[in-house]
């Protein structure tokens, strides 16, 4: 039995081309769009979904703690943290080992994208006060005006989801500059576990996953434009 509840399926966008068999798809979504006051739209990562808790560190699943090569730092940066959690659960995007896309612009290895305090998501303005006094970054923010007219609103997600984004990203497999790997859209006010599908939406790029099967055994760690900085080891 799981520790604690892993982060939730976020459900694409119905115009979301990085859709696969078991992935969900909100063809709701404009209603829930038009019912929320302030939406918050972040760039979204392509690493792995981490989650720091009093108990240790996570991946996806929840099951046990983390104890991949790929975490060691992270369960290193959570020793110093652990006793000051609390029931707080801050999930990060974990890029120390480059995937689909490796990123030529990092100054960090670690990027929070939501905290959880028990059954509640805390706001976006909470995520960021938290990630703060971790002194950790947030995933970056990305400039969507608020729109009413829905096809209006998927041209403009489109449109930003073709740039490269924060981080220079690039091809890994052929080094070619790439886009960023989507776009995440969240209330920006606090939501209970149980209406995350209807505040949490994403739009992810064709062909996203690229790693393959034996991508455990000859990945490589992701470089730093400043290397030695906070949290980083020193190899």
């Amino acid at each position: 039995m799981a520790i604690s509840s892993k982060y939730g399926r976020t459900y694409h966008y119905p115009f979301s081309p990085g859709t696969s068999s078991d992935d969900r798809i909100n063809y709701d979504y404009w209603q829930h769009i038009s019912a929320i006051p302030e939406l918050v739209h972040t760039e979204k990562l392509d690493g792995e979904n981490n989650c720091l808790s009093r108990y240790g560190v996570f991946a996806r699943s929840h099951a046990a703690p983390a104890v991949s090569p790929w975490t060691e730092s992270l369960r290193r940066f959570w020793q110093l943290v652990k006793r000051d959690l609390g029931p707080l659960e801050i999930f990060l995007e974990n890029l120390y080992a480059v995937h689909s896309i490796e990123y030529r612009r990092l100054d960090h290895h670690f990027y929070v994208f939501a905290v959880r305090e028990e059954d509640r998501w805390l706001s976006w303005e909470e995520t960021k006060f938290y990630a703060r006094l971790l002194d950790l970054p947030v995933v970056p923010e990305i400039s969507i005006p608020r729109i009413t007219a829905r096809d209006a609103y998927e041209k403009a997600i489109l449109s930003a989801a073709g740039g490269a984004g924060a981080f220079c990203p690039h091809d890994a497999a052929t080094g070619r500059p790439a886009t960023m790997e989507g776009i995440v859209t969240r209330n920006a006010g606090g939501y209970t576990t149980g209406e995350f599908a209807e505040n949490v939406f994403k739009y992810v790029r064709k062909g996203h996953v690229q790693t393959g099967v034996h991508w455990t055994k000859t990945w490589k760690r992701a470089a730093l434009q400043n290397e030695g900085g906070n949290y980083v080891d020193p190899q």
